[in-house]
């Protein structure tokens, strides 16, 4: 008995050495790769290189690739190659990774720019911003490179099957965009700078459609008219609330401001209404997912473009310069604008001032009826403008005599001084 239980004891303790063996080696990949007996060596660098991004071991894998493209540069993998490099990058993330990546990516295209891979490209490209996009009020470089990647994008493959999910990102990169010149335009509302507040509303109904807020955009757009007094403009403003808008809840309140304005009420094409009912039901199914995931995302809110089918702006940014030069001034605000007209040439004997331009204009602020003690003071100050370099120099020749008049009479003044004394000094002996 005692033999036959050392037997099995033996059998078990081999059976488990086995079973261990078998389990730790088991899915083990060789390390090493022998390349001088294979035919295709650049092929086993690709798969070795994929290899070691999936192990995630960047590095590795990149010196792999880069040995491939240097050692076999007409490889049937170079442009896999090129395009695994930056793929890399884009895998590792962080700031450095996808600024890399980037940089990767263009090489990769103007390198390739046929390729079907050129256009996959492109969208990583602005992926890469768009992950490093900041919230509405923090730095928006990123916001507006990624939405500029994204337009060149959407006009350079427009046959993609990339192109909807692009469309996507492109609202939610201009729906952050929005929300930070609506909130800067919000403070100049509240603050009663309407001069600020005016073309920063303007630029959001008209560069951002799908804006979630687009509706009260246009409503302080239309109050900050009315407060300068521009009816025509505040109705207009009021009337995209309605025509574009349909679902709106300031609709009865533009209505409401159109009627006081003795202006006709439009009627919204039955299409535009169409469309609005179909992107709050497809929102409402969205924000349920959104409002679950979004506890658990360190990037900007962008929940407001969710559901969406409106094609986004592929135009160009016109920026705010221009539009702040065509609002004119308020009524009453006592500022006048003159544009002066072009000169035809420098008359004799005139030379143009530095910096002066033909058609700047000259603002007069404040303009008053003149009285004579402003008419004194002009002229004095003409008078004194006037006057050429030879009469200040006259003038200063006169009050340097004046000085040394003044210094001899001094002297004699001390003079005197010093003979009364010997008098009084006489008298006292």
């Amino acid at each position: 008995m005692q033999a036959g239980a050392r037997g099995l004891a033996y059998l078990l303790a081999v059976l488990l050495v086995w079973l261990a063996a078998a389990g730790c080696g088991r899915g083990k990949k060789p390390d090493t790769m022998d390349l001088s007996q294979s035919q295709e060596p650049d092929k086993i660098l690709f798969e070795r290189a994929q290899y070691e991004i999936q192990r995630k071991h960047w590095t590795v894998a990149r010196l792999t690739l880069q040995t491939l493209i240097n050692t076999y540069p007409d490889s049937d993998h170079l442009a896999k190659a090129k395009l695994a490099i930056a793929d890399s990058y884009y895998a590792e993330g962080g700031t450095a990774g996808l600024t890399q990546a980037e940089a990767e990516y263009k090489d990769f295209i103007t390198i390739f720019p046929m390729l079907p891979e050129a256009a996959d490209a492109q969208m990583r490209v602005a992926m890469s911003h768009y992950r490093l996009m900041e919230k509405p009020d923090r730095d928006r470089t990123h916001a507006v490179r990624a939405e500029e990647e994204l337009k060149v994008f959407l006009k350079t493959y427009p046959g993609s099957p990339l192109v909807e999910e692009a469309e996507h990102r492109l609202r939610e990169v201009q729906e952050v965009l929005a929300e930070g010149d609506f909130r800067v335009a919000r403070f100049y509302f509240i603050k009663g700078s309407n001069r600020a507040a005016i073309p920063r509303l303007r630029e959001i109904v008209d560069e951002y459609p799908t804006y979630s807020k687009s509706d009260r955009a246009l409503w302080m757009l239309g109050q900050s008219f009315e407060r300068i007094e521009r009816a025509e403009e505040a109705a207009n403003s009021y009337s995209r609330i309605i025509t574009e808008y349909p679902l709106s809840k300031l609709v009865p309140d533009a209505k409401d401001k159109l009627t006081a304005l003795n202006r006709p009420i439009p009627e919204p094409k039955p299409e535009v209404v169409a469309r609005a009912q179909l992107e709050a039901q497809q929102a409402k199914k969205a924000g349920v997912v959104g409002r679950l995931t979004g506890m658990f995302k360190h990037g900007p809110d962008v929940s407001g473009a969710q559901g969406k089918i409106t094609k986004p702006n592929l135009e160009s940014r016109t920026g705010r310069s221009a539009q702040v030069a065509a609002v004119p001034a308020p009524a009453g605000s006592g500022v006048v604008v003159q544009t002066v007209p072009e000169a035809s040439g420098p008359g004799p004997g005139s030379s143009p001032s530095p910096g002066a331009s033909s058609t700047s204009p000259s603002v007069e602020a404040n303009p008053t009826p003149s009285s004579p003690a402003a008419t004194q003071a002009g002229s004095a100050q003409d008078t004194s403008a006037s006057s050429s370099p030879s009469s200040r120099a006259e003038e200063q020749q006169a009050d340097t005599k004046k000085k040394k008049d003044k210094k001899p009479k001094k002297e004699s003044s001390s003079k005197k001084k010093g003979t009364l004394k010997k008098i009084i000094t006489l008298g006292q002996g």
